[in-house]
């Protein structure tokens, strides 16, 4: 018995600690980020239906414009920080997410609107960005799925709490006070920002955005999750519009439970990954996803579109998880922005294609049938992601 508490013990020591300071002020700007952007993703397109000459193309105006402009803030987020950190990069980005939401109060003019999105896009972005290379460094590499999980569900909760909770805020309060809630969570967190490691000397030439694109060993596993990430554009954007009306408490049942399955599935694939890797991951995550997709066909079944939202949301959560880690592994820590950058296009690529794509086909054939070609669609990530661990079986594979 001596012998085994020993033998728990050394490893135990042998694992290096997860939670550390520097982490839980990461924690801080996590939270401040994700609640002050989910706060208003569902109210800014209403308040700018409500305006005066407003109407459903200006929502789709405004949300457009948000994500428009984080892709944007994406792309050059890698650059910007390689020249002025990414501890300077993580508080702009806070600073310019929280202030520009206070113009709401005192403008309702579309003009003003579009431009706070814009502005709060680029924000959002640079947050993703520098704040996702600034987690990589904090995390022990022993650890580095495990982490990865934990800053996934810190930024998962307040996205699966802020959307309803805006709505609610702003129906009973107003705009005003939503805007304000918005803009103090980002700015206040950027107090936290001080307290994180600031510029340190990377290993390993900086790598641009392009050239991580170029590089088969970031690209692969980038195609595979932008794939996934087509279905969660489609179940936020027209599981609403395929159900059949009277049954609000499936939609809102479904809607619910996909992004907890995520959240759960994403830590415990987080947990799998540091001990048996995560590329075996990969192809079971994408395998959940589709059939979860394929099941969501059955629109007229309630069963049905709840079950398969869950095993959407569990094989989402899985493929988060395992790309991410992937990649981040792959590169040095001079790397990491460019990681951050291109996965977190991939992420909103995905969704925003998806859901433009799915009403178009959705036309066509109806939702049903849509559903099952875009369960199809998703099954093609599996090209890459079996070619991805093919190639990283072979000995110093590089492409």
């Amino acid at each position: 018995m001596a012998s085994s508490a020993g033998s728990e013990d050394r490893v135990a020591e042998a694992r290096p600690r997860l939670v550390t300071r520097p982490l839980l002020l990461r924690f801080v700007t996590v939270v401040g980020s994700s609640a002050s952007f989910y706060l208003l993703l569902s109210v800014v397109p209403a308040y700018a239906q409500s305006a005066p000459g407003g109407g459903s193309d200006k929502a789709g105006l405004v949300t457009g414009a948000l994500m428009l402009a984080t892709v944007a803030g994406e792309l050059v987020a890698p650059w910007l920080a390689a020249r002025c950190g990414h501890r300077v990069m993580l508080g702009a980005g806070l600073l310019l997410l929280g202030a520009p939401a206070l113009a709401l109060i005192v403008s309702q003019s579309m003009a003003c609107i579009v431009t706070v999105c814009l502005v709060r896009g680029l924000g959002f972005a640079f947050t993703l960005v520098a704040g996702g290379a600034l987690t990589a460094s904090l995390i022990p590499p022993e650890r580095r799925g495990e982490g990865l999980a934990l800053i996934g569900v810190m930024a998962g909760v307040p996205s699966l709490v802020g959307l309803p909770l805006g709505a609610w805020l702003a129906l009973h309060t107003g705009y005003g006070p939503v805007c304000s809630v918005a803009a103090l969570i980002a700015l206040v967190s950027v107090a936290a920002v001080p307290g994180l490691p600031g510029r340190e000397a990377a290993s390993g030439l900086p790598l641009g955005i392009f050239a991580g694109a170029r590089s088969g060993t970031l690209s692969r596993p980038t195609a595979v999750f932008a794939v996934t990430a087509v279905g969660a554009g489609i179940v936020v954007t027209f599981l609403p519009l395929a159900v059949a009306p009277g049954h609000s408490s499936v939609v809102a049942a479904a809607l619910f439970v996909q992004p907890a399955a995520a959240t759960a599935s994403r830590w415990f694939a987080g947990r799998r990954a540091d001990r048996r890797g995560a590329a075996g991951l990969v192809v079971p995550g994408v395998v959940a996803s589709a059939a979860g997709i394929l099941v969501v066909a059955l629109t007229g079944v309630p069963v049905a579109v709840v079950v398969g939202t869950a095993v959407f949301g569990v094989g989402f959560g899985i493929t988060q998880s395992a790309t991410l880690t992937l990649m981040y592994s792959r590169v040095p820590a001079s790397g990491y922005g460019t990681v951050s950058a291109l996965w977190n296009v991939a992420y909103d690529a995905g969704m925003g294609i998806g859901a433009v794509g799915f009403g178009t086909v959705a036309g066509l054939t109806g939702y049903p049938w849509a559903f099952v070609l875009t369960a199809f669609l998703m099954l093609t990530a599996l090209v890459p992601a079996r070619w991805d661990q093919t190639v990283a079986c072979k000995p110093h594979a590089t492409t």
